[in-house]
């Protein structure tokens, strides 16, 4: 490389550095600029490539100089791009290309690193027996908004099925949301300042990431283990980094499918008693369980663990139900924010949802979709070995399966080569803030019955094996 290419190259390495903070709203209008030389300092260039950055953003409009004084943000804050909060990341690995590849698909592509089962699987009878009902239901259930809590039948059949995990939970401390996605917005709201420090797994569901950026949370991780977070690491990143929230699932854990020890549920709640810590325990993928898990919310008696949980999984993915228990203070704070993002929640949806769970046939639903599920691991799992993936563990229960590919294989090249046949996977560094997965795959297996898939895989190896 060329002195005046290697100029160039850091050149530009100072450039997308300061739109990268302005895109991210780290640096908004007015604010000022490091100086020059503490800038050269902390990225390693020379203060003469500093000055030709801040000359080049300055005729671009993005800062202007003030003499005497130095460079400031200039302009109206541009729209908050979060794919340009935190590291920069290919779009084979971008969890949002992910999630739009995934809800974009057609009926005839693929898509085993989707989050979600297929039609197919979910219980449609149920559904539209729900639906035939609600038909039938008087004009207010039809037409006007719900409360601001949601519908009370449908939050006391949500606190008895928690009582059957050991969770005690009155109506009064449950509130409906639209989806999991909008109860960890709104207590997001409630509980983090721009700055706060979260924590989360590693690896763990991406649109934590992503949602946590669009808070401006400083977000920290630990390992995942079999059996919980790494406690060494995990009480070392609560005496250094002082978190405010930590998000987990402590049953069928995303992506990972690991499930939670009581041993490691108590160490937990000890040290988040002791850092005064406060836990988000998404409950998501409850229905899917053979044999209920240690729930954090059930040891903690929700204290300092708030439980959430929606739907959308075993359900209805086009039915957005989702809700919240935690302590009666917290209540009041996010019925105001409710009421302020949304006004009110989806009455229908909600009315839906809870005809179709007292229905008998959920039940039964759900019976023959665990049984479903486990023979559908065994194949895939099967099939993936005979290729040389293998699971980093077999889950007792759910949808996913956390597998590692032959060494030395990226697992971003094989999604790109699988995106370009219109195969939607999800490598392994979307679901780690410390891009640590480089080999991991997460597949769903419910979405990983057809040939195509494995004939893909086998092909990016081969191709892997003879470079």
């Amino acid at each position: 490389m060329t002195d005046d290419t290697k100029t160039g190259t850091r050149l530009d390495t100072v450039m997308t550095a300061i739109r990268r903070r302005i895109a991210g709203r780290n640096l908004t209008p007015g604010d000022k600029l490091p100086s020059i030389r503490s800038l050269a300092g902390a990225m390693q260039v020379s203060t003469s490539t500093v000055v030709e950055a801040y000359d080049r953003l300055a005729a671009e409009g993005a800062i202007r100089s003030r003499p005497g004084s130095g460079f400031y943000v200039a302009g109206q804050a541009a729209p908050l791009a979060l794919s340009e909060v935190g590291p920069r990341r290919d779009r084979a690995i971008d969890p949002f290309w992910v999630s739009r590849q995934s809800l974009d698909a057609g009926d005839a592509d693929l898509k085993p690193g989707c989050g979600w089962l297929p039609p197919s699987w979910l219980p449609e009878d149920g559904l539209r027996r729900a639906l035939r009902n609600m038909s039938r239901a008087n004009s207010s259930s039809l037409a006007d908004y719900g409360t601001p809590l949601g519908l009370p039948p449908l939050r006391q059949l949500i606190a008895r099925r928690m009582a059957d995990r050991g969770i005690e939970a009155a109506p009064d401390q449950i509130m409906l949301t639209d989806s999991g996605t909008q109860a960890i917005d709104l207590l997001c709201r409630l509980l983090l300042e721009p700055g706060d420090t979260v924590l989360v797994d590693d690896p763990c569901y991406f649109n934590f990431h992503a949602l946590l950026r669009a808070h401006r949370a400083r977000i920290v991780s630990v390992p995942y283990t079999p059996s919980g977070p790494d406690m060494a690491l995990f009480a070392a990143t609560l005496e250094a980094q002082r978190p405010k929230l930590y998000i987990t699932n402590s049953a069928i854990h995303n992506p990972t499918g690991a499930v939670l020890s009581p041993v490691t549920a108590h160490r937990v709640l000890k040290l988040a008693e002791q850092f005064g810590l406060t836990i988000i325990e998404d409950d998501i993928f409850a229905d899917f369980e053979r044999t209920p898990a240690p729930r954090l919310a059930a040891f903690d008696g929700l204290d300092r663990v708030i439980h959430i949980g929606s739907f959308s999984k075993t359900l209805s993915a086009s039915a957005r139900c989702g809700f919240i228990a935690t302590r009666r203070d917290w209540i009041e704070g996010l019925i105001d924010l409710k009421i302020a993002t949304a006004f009110s929640g989806g009455r229908l949806n909600a009315e839906l949802v809870f005809n179709a769970l007292r229905d008998g046939g959920y039940r039964k639903h759900l019976d023959a979709l665990r049984l479903r599920l486990a023979r559908a691991m065994t194949e895939v799992n099967g099939r993936l070995t005979a290729l040389g993936i293998e699971p980093w563990l077999v889950p007792e229960a759910g949808m996913f399966l956390w597998s590692r590919l032959p060494d030395g294989i990226d697992a971003t090249d094989v999604a790109r080569a699988a995106l370009a046949e219109n195969i939607v996977l999800a490598p392994g560094n979307v679901f780690s803030l410390s891009q640590s997965a480089t080999g991991f795959l997460r597949f769903n297996v419910a979405q990983s019955q057809d040939a195509r898939l494995f004939e893909v895989l086998r092909r990016a190896i081969a191709r892997a094996a003879r470079t």
